[in-house]
């Protein structure tokens, strides 16, 4: 499997870190950057080319998955995110890591390389990277209503139970 990997300068220890991880692991690993430590870098060019990486390998039927690293995670995520294809969770828990994969089928994972320990974190990644999507039909159904959102705009239909007395009645 091919991992990219992109982080800003707090994320960049864990993404050397995990660099190494994961080629023993026998991944193959496309590291964005950044290669260097610079406090004034910015996440959005590092980690929207990691998540087109992902997006560009699925697009041509390659198996592939992404890392993003922050600080906190959150805006690392929120900039993969924009990559159309990309469903990328902000892990901070082995059971958080687990369930992006079996319930979201997420194909990007974000850490915040300040929130915890290396080790914690590169388990959590494995986690990740190791886990399948459970292909349950209501998970299925989800992420088709998120693409469709995506490609359309076209807002997924409430339960009839949600509807009384909202605005959509």
């Amino acid at each position: 499997m091919r991992v990219h990997l992109g982080s800003d300068h707090a994320g960049l220890e864990l993404k050397d870190h995990l660099t190494t991880s994961l080629i023993d692991h026998g991944y193959e690993v496309v590291d964005h950057g950044p290669f260097v430590y610079d406090a004034l870098d910015d996440y959005p060019g590092f980690c929207l080319r990691a998540a087109e990486g992902v997006a560009a390998d699925r697009a041509e039927g390659q198996l592939s998955m992404g890392v993003v690293i922050g600080g906190s995670g959150n805006g690392e995520q929120m900039a993969a995110n924009k990559v159309e294809g990309i469903r990328c969770a902000l892990v901070w828990s082995e059971e958080t890591a687990t369930l992006a994969r079996e319930h979201n089928d997420a194909n990007v994972v974000s850490v915040g390389g300040r929130m915890h320990s290396v080790d914690d974190m590169t388990r959590f990644v494995q986690v990740f990277l190791s886990t399948e999507f459970t292909h349950d039909e209501r998970h299925v159904r989800r992420i088709g209503q998120l693409s469709t959102y995506e490609q359309s705009g076209e807002l997924p239909p409430l339960p009839a139970s949600a509807l009384a007395g909202s605005p959509d009645a």
